[in-house]
């Protein structure tokens, strides 16, 4: 039965912990993405883990209720912005661990603009700064669907929310700053390709 108050372990350590190949990619993931440790890595396996259980599971089974559990199970993964519109229950054993990183709150924080870089994009998060429609979400692995990723903004009562706050200014400068060295690097590209 276990403690009402202690939650499960959501991940599982793995087989090799030495594993020089494993490490050195879990460091750049860890960059890559603004991880605080390698234990939200493992989060992320066990999501794609399930993903992968579940489906293996329904192809192998040929029941009814086995399809409709497909079909949710597909729906579910469209949701989360993980497959396009078409895709069937084979797509779901090709997703990789980026796709699920891509998907982590703190990384579309960072895409939407929000913030300056991944790190900053998960501090904002702890110190409840974003919203979501009209939640809170302090958890910066939160798995953000197609239809929450609109909804982000800042807090109305946050000081964030401002534009003349400095954070946001410097935001607003690396955009532009990206949006230039694009426009500079594109003719160049094209120059070489000539």
């Amino acid at each position: 039965m276990g403690d009402t108050k202690k939650s499960k372990k959501k991940y599982t350590s793995p087989r090799q912990p030495w594993n020089k190949a494993r490490i050195e990619e879990e460091k750049l993931l860890l960059k890559e993405y603004g991880l605080k440790n390698k234990r939200e890595i493992l989060k992320m396996i066990g999501t794609l883990k399930n993903f992968t259980a579940q489906a293996k599971k329904y192809v192998g089974l040929r029941t009814a209720q086995a399809r409709t559990e497909e079909q949710q199970l597909v729906q579910r993964v469209q949701r989360l912005g993980l497959l396009g519109a078409d895709a069937s229950i084979d797509s779901i054993l090709g997703l990789t661990l980026r796709d699920i990183l891509e998907r982590r709150l703190q990384t579309q924080v960072y895409k939407k603009g929000l913030a300056r870089s991944v790190k900053q994009a998960r501090q904002f998060i702890v110190h409840k700064h974003i919203l979501m429609g009209e939640k809170k979400i302090t958890a910066p692995g939160h798995l953000t669907s197609l239809q929450e990723e609109s909804l982000l903004s800042f807090s109305p009562t946050s000081s964030l929310n401002s534009i003349e706050h400095p954070e946001r200014q410097m935001v607003s400068e690396s955009k532009a700053k990206k949006a230039k060295e694009a426009v500079s690097t594109a003719p160049a590209e094209v120059a070489e390709g000539a």
